[in-house]
């Protein structure tokens, strides 16, 4: 098995496990699109996988098996059937002789189906034929692990993990791969020679967010700021014309998923479903259906407000390179060589990187809960917003830790180049919002400001006034 694969010791570990069992597996991976799925699988198990078929988006009934039966001819050394097979079931039954006739291995082999949703194009029968060859066929084949891949996860969890007909509780396996943490995010950059400060490489974190397809682009010997330029303004730059590509080819129909990540992006504080619904007119149904499908493919999250009822859910877009890409890159088209320079020192550049360095936290909440010193406490993170009534005005709080030893962490995030200097009208602000948190919503726990910064911050007559705790970028980067 390969070991050149960065972070993903989990996912490793689970994968070794699996091939060891004494019974078949059926394994569904998935995740976001350009999150390193394919890469993971192809190279930590590239020595058992005994067949290999991806789909081809947009590719006919026809094509798609025309593909399947081209990879078997080249595995059976065109030694069996050579007839194309007129359908998928015809196709699973080539493949289940084909297992069936191999030498038995010390671990497993593997069949793996990469971009499932693909293959089932209208009216093909994919899900059907897929679900007589496990039923029929490996489910009595210990020694093989089946794995369905995609990137359209409502796919993945609607057909196969949540599947009510033949394939109902089939699934023995699953790994939803998540993008790289700053982490692994630097561990990369060091794989590839490149030798950055923190600070260069949260910037960088920030337009493009762990995703290792894209992070892959970065060159040694530039700053982030030339590398920003280069990958994202640029005419050649991957993340120039990637936002389109993105959404379409995941989501049938995608103007729906445009419309509401457009909305979302430009009231980055995030925006109820009432609001979101008001805002892009998409109809009932059809906005369940595409805020499900954006949320399980890690374009959106939904934080559950504390204290709050259930219908005040925010909905926040937290991909980083779609909100960098609505924010900088599409109004900026065109404009030239060097634009990243010029476009950092504007105040939009400072509300941006407010809200992503936000996201990045909550991303890293383990590692914000390491930092306290709480790892072992059971939490739970939200949001809190109050509307404000006669007595109290209105509030809003992006970060709340709620700890099960009656502590409650309202976070504050700072993202600045310098040291952070706390003022006096920032801390009366602090003080005023902690104030409304705790007669508004009633609580009797202990309430602590914490500050998240990237260098500590001047432990001014302000701070040590207002702030209880401290978290800087150097603990983002720790492992958990």
């Amino acid at each position: 098995m390969a070991t050149n694969i960065i972070g993903r010791e989990i996912e490793k570990e689970k994968l070794n496990k699996i091939l060891q069992s004494d019974q078949a597996e059926f394994m569904a991976i998935y995740g976001r699109r350009r999150v390193g799925k394919t890469f993971l699988i192809r190279q930590h198990l590239k020595e058992n996988i005994v067949f290999e078929i991806s789909g081809t988006k947009d590719g006919t009934k026809e094509q798609q098996i025309f593909n399947f039966f081209g990879e078997y001819l080249r595995r059976t050394d065109r030694q069996k059937e050579t007839q194309v097979p007129a359908s998928w079931h015809q196709a699973f039954e080539y493949l289940a002789d084909y297992l069936a006739g191999m030498p038995r291995p010390a671990t497993k082999h593997v069949v793996f189906l990469d971009e499932m949703p693909w293959l089932d194009t209208p009216k093909s029968e994919f899900v059907s034929a897929l679900e007589f060859f496990w039923n029929q066929h490996v489910s009595k084949m210990d020694h093989v692990l089946l794995i369905a891949c995609g990137s359209a996860s409502s796919w993945i969890r609607k057909n196969l993990i949540h599947a009510r007909g033949g394939l109902y509780n089939r699934i023995t396996q699953r790994i939803k791969l998540m993008p790289f943490t700053l982490y692994e995010t630097a561990a990369f950059f060091q794989s590839l020679g490149v030798n950055l400060p923190q600070y260069q490489i949260l910037e960088l974190y920030m337009v493009m967010g762990g995703i290792p397809f894209y992070l892959k682009e970065i060159e040694k010997g530039k700053s982030a700021i030339q590398l920003i330029d280069d990958i994202c303004f640029s005419p050649q730059g991957l993340l120039l014309e990637e936002y389109n590509q993105l959404y379409h080819s995941l989501f049938r129909n995608a103007e729906n998923h445009i419309a509401i990540i457009e909305a979302l992006a430009a009231r980055p504080q995030g925006m109820t479903r009432a609001a979101i619904s008001a805002d892009t007119k998409i109809s009932e149904a059809a906005l369940n259906k595409t805020l499900e499908e954006l949320n399980e493919c890690d374009f959106i999250s939904i934080y559950q407000p504390l204290f709050n009822k259930k219908k005040d859910a925010i909905y926040k877009l937290t991909d980083l390179y779609s909100l960098f890409y609505l924010k900088f890159i599409q109004p900026n088209k065109g404009a030239g060589s060097r634009i990243w320079e010029q476009l950092s020192k504007q105040n939009t550049y400072t509300a941006w990187s407010g809200y992503a360095f936000e996201n990045i936290c909550m991303i890293h909440i383990n590692q914000i809960k390491s930092a306290l010193g709480i790892s072992g406490v059971y939490t739970k993170h939200g949001s809190w917003k109050f509307k404000g009534d006669d007595t109290l005005p209105g509030t809003q709080i992006d970060m709340i830790i709620e700890r099960a030893d009656q502590i409650i962490h309202l976070c504050e995030a700072k993202f600045t180049r310098d040291n952070y200097a706390l003022t006096k009208d920032a801390a009366a602000q602090l003080r005023l919002r902690k104030s409304i948190f705790k007669q508004a919503s009633q609580t009797k726990q202990a309430v602590f400001t914490t500050l998240l910064t990237t260098y500590p911050a001047l432990q001014n007559k302000y701070y040590l006034e207002e702030i209880d705790s401290e978290i800087t970028m150097e603990a983002l980067f720790r492992r958990h």
